[in-house]
């Protein structure tokens, strides 16, 4: 006799069919089967799908929206097996989630083929919106409901509407969608079916529907065209607003129309008479007429000349004397003013105009009132660390170099006497009009200064033989100066004699008195001395007067009788 602890043959058979019944019944669990309706009751469906035991389910799951859940005994449905049994021994089955299994198939199908699906919104998310396709949840980001951003989308819920699928994850069960793409692909078909219908060149009425800062789009019946604010007018137009306004039927040319991207390009200016027709021969360079300023900006202004055709005004052409100065501080918008043509491109609609060749070269008046040696008088502007500017009648500067400041000191010792604002007076060096510059020299009005020209001004002329008194030796040659109050100049090493002894600086000390020779003024015109010149003047001198080589004198003879004359 068999016991619990010792179970028979027939225990064990009986203990296998068991196991092996449990696991074909394990193998419903998870999946969508059919099952027929035996009973309904207390609004569940007693469903058997051939388990030992049936399972119920809530009738509300066999119903959509309103309609009715059409069930009878014997009505054959699919539902999802969630378990075999449960604690009170019946098949736990859901109609909802074979539902939802059989819409992912069909999902993932239509995904694949890139088709789209329909299905309606019916709840509120953070972020967007939930979408019922046919049991599946799909979430709908609020990016995605439309192609422009919509504040009530409740006319759109709980509508049955087309969705694109852009991403789904079964296994993490995540589905997105887009309301958007399905609304752009269809405007896109309707888009090309209107866009066929137009043709480059083709003039149409339409109806201004937006206004921008940089034009505005206008409706030519169910698809937009822009029309750019530069096509609104041949004249210059700041804001599209100054032309049109919203609501207002325009006549347009379609000016483009890109395939690509199914943009249409309009204008308005094209239907008018083009002014830069002909403007060569209208405004030939050299022309001078009045316009008006219409911008300004950092690099010049543009003038109207007349309406429809401006012309630029570049920085560098607008004043003859304020140099590095915004064109708003010279010129301002809305005034009138008198330019010169320049040059004039038809092709690329550009004419360059000047206002400063509008008036007259201050140079030039410069040069004719002041003549090289002329004298002026001025206000000291500036001072640099090479010279001082001195403010001139006409608006224009002239520069001193610091070595024309004064005789006998340094530049820098001649530029540290003056400070800007303090009047001077001065001779004109030099006037160079096409480089607009003025050189000044305030030396040369000293006593004894050579003329501005480089004439000798009487006190010193080139081979005039003086006495100098050394100033300063030096390693390079002497400083000297032409008495106790002249002219201050330079001897060169080299002609401090006409022997290497003498071509020593070193054999002299300041304050001694030598004789020298005027050989010439360096560009500041400073006079040059030479002791050699001098040395080889005297020889020639004596040469002249004594005889030559061919009287049988010998050269040192003669030098000796001419320096006996010289001394009795």
């Amino acid at each position: 006799m068999a016991t619990a602890a010792n179970p028979t043959r027939d225990d064990f058979a009986a203990m296998l069919d068991e196991q092996l019944g449990a696991a074909d019944e394990g193998g419903f669990e998870g999946r969508v089967v059919k099952g027929t309706v035996t009973a309904i009751e207390n609004g569940m469906a007693l469903i058997d799908v051939g388990l030992k035991s049936e399972g119920r389910v809530d009738l509300k799951e066999f119903m959509r929206g309103e309609d009715a859940h059409g069930l009878t005994v014997g009505s054959e449905v699919e539902v999802f097996v969630d378990r075999v049994e449960n604690a009170d021994g019946e098949a736990m089955l859901s109609r909802d989630r074979a539902r939802r299994e059989a819409a992912w198939d069909k999902l993932e199908s239509e995904f694949g083929e890139g088709k789209r699906v329909e299905g309606r919104i019916f709840g509120r998310v953070k972020g967007g919106f939930t979408v019922d396709l046919d049991g599946a949840v799909a979430f709908l980001p609020g990016s995605q409901v439309d192609i422009r951003p919509v504040r009530d989308v409740t006319p759109l819920m709980d509508m049955a509407q087309p969705f694109q699928i852009l991403k789904m994850d079964r296994r993490r069960g995540n589905i997105v969608v887009s309301r958007r793409a399905v609304l752009e692909e269809t405007r896109a078909e309707q888009r090309s079916e209107l866009i066929n219908d137009l043709t480059e060149g083709q003039v149409i009425d339409g109806v201004v529907k937006n206004i921008t800062d940089y034009g505005a789009f206008v409706d030519l019946g169910g698809i937009d065209g822009l029309l750019h604010v530069t096509d609104m007018s041949y004249k210059r137009v700041n804001h599209p607003s100054e032309m049109i306004e919203i609501g207002q039927t325009v006549t347009v040319q379609i000016i483009r129309i890109n395939e690509d991207t199914q943009r249409i390009s309009l204008g308005m200016k094209q239907l008018e008479s083009d002014p830069w027709d002909g403007v060569s021969a209208k405004y030939p360079v050299g022309m001078k007429l009045t316009g008006t300023v219409t911008n300004i900006t950092e690099y010049g202004a543009f003038v109207e000349i007349e309406p429809g055709i401006e012309g630029l005004v570049h920085v560098s052409e607008m004043s003859w004397t304020k140099k590095n100065v915004h064109p708003g501080k010279i010129v301002s918008t809305s005034q009138e003013v008198e330019v010169m043509v320049l040059e004039v491109d038809s092709e690329k609609r550009r004419i360059s105009l000047g206002l400063k060749q509008a008036q007259r070269n201050p140079w030039e008046e410069f040069a004719e009132a002041h003549p090289v040696g002329s004298k002026v008088e001025g206000e000291v502007k500036n001072a640099t660390e090479f010279g001082l500017f001195v403010g001139l009648p006409g608006d224009v500067d002239g520069m001193v170099h610091m070595s024309d400041i004064a005789w006998g000191i340094s530049g820098e010792d001649a530029l540290a006497l003056h400070r800007k604002g303090e009047q001077v007076e001065a001779v004109v060096l030099d006037v160079d009009i096409d480089k607009e510059r003025i050189s000044l020299g305030m030396k040369q009005l000293e006593k004894g200064a050579p003329s501005a020209d480089g004439t000798d001004s009487g006190a010193l002329r080139k081979g005039q033989v003086v006495t100098v008194t050394v100033l300063e030796v030096r390693d390079g040659g002497l400083e000297v100066q032409v008495g106790d109050d002249g002219a201050t100049g330079f001897i060169k090493r080299s002609d401090l004699g006409r022997d290497r002894d003498e071509q020593r600086s070193d054999r002299f000390q300041a304050g001694a008195k030598v004789d020298a020779m005027v050989t010439g003024f360096d560009r500041s015109k400073k006079p040059t001395f030479s002791i050699k010149a001098h040395q080889i003047a005297e020889e020639k001198e004596a040469v002249a007067q004594f005889g030559s080589a061919d009287s049988g004198a010998s050269l040192g003879d003669i030098l000796g009788e001419a320096l006996k004359k010289k001394e009795d």
